[in-house]
């Protein structure tokens, strides 16, 4: 990633920016920790992130926490990381009605724990009101999977338009509204694919991969994503039309 650097204003466009959160085990491991304090390092480099995003222009911050093939992993890796996200609900969830962050989770529920799912419930209706930042948390997601669903939805006597298409998404997978296009989508970790991650809302943006491991990631790395972001041309299929003069 080449950095073009550019002072970014409040006045900037709100942008969707989607972050991969690739690389806590990785980090542990290095280090000669257990998987789980990376997760636990990574639970901090979101707190950093989520209070910078409203600093850089970001006004929607989609994280994706745990995907649907996670449960593959160790029982007792993933029963930790379940623990870790009911905790940081609680704790978490006063900073982000004083900072004026709105919380969903968006994913599969059902497969939840109900403790999880109430802890869920309660931060997402606490948080209602926020308007500086949407911070939406994927949990036990798969885009592949809320694709299928959506298209279960549709009325098999009109084919949907892409507007119907997109609200049939969002409700699919519990968000508040139609599934919005990302803007920048960033994954730290070195690894260079989505990983079943906002499929449809990926479609013209902007991809980002960044060797650092997420443990490591801070205000620094998403203002520079963003400045990159900024110095981008956006044509979605067309051509970019020279200045007259």
């Amino acid at each position: 990633m080449t950095i073009s650097h550019h002072r970014i204003s409040v006045s900037d466009a709100a942008l969707h920016v989607a972050v991969i959160m690739d690389g806590n085990g990785r980090w542990a491991s290095a280090r000669g920790y257990p998987r789980v304090a990376g997760h636990k390092e990574g639970a901090a480099a979101v707190r950093r992130t989520v209070e910078a995003a409203p600093k850089t222009g970001v006004g929607t911050l989609t994280l994706y926490a745990f995907s649907s093939d996670n449960w593959k992993r160790p029982a007792r890796e993933v029963a930790a990381l379940m623990r870790l996200f009911r905790k940081h609900l609680a704790s978490e969830t006063p900073k982000l009605v004083e900072n004026g962050v709105r919380l969903t989770i968006i994913g599969r529920r059902d497969r939840l724990a109900q403790s999880l799912q109430a802890s869920i419930s309660a931060a997402e209706d606490a948080t209602r009101r926020g308007k500086r930042l949407h911070l939406r948390v994927a949990i036990d997601y798969s885009a592949r999977d809320l694709l299928v669903q959506a298209a279960s939805r549709c009325d098999p006597q009109a084919l949907p338009d892409r507007e119907t298409f997109a609200a049939l998404l969002g409700s699919a997978y519990g968000d508040v509204g139609p599934a919005r296009d990302v803007d920048l989508l960033i994954r730290t970790g070195g690894e260079h694919r989505l990983s079943d991650f906002l499929l449809w809302e990926c479609a013209y943006a902007e991809l980002c991969f960044l060797e650092c491991m997420w443990p490591e990631f801070g205000e620094v790395h998403l203002r520079e994503a963003v400045e990159w972001f900024h110095g981008r041309q956006r044509r979605y299929g067309g051509l970019v039309t020279a200045a007259a003069g």
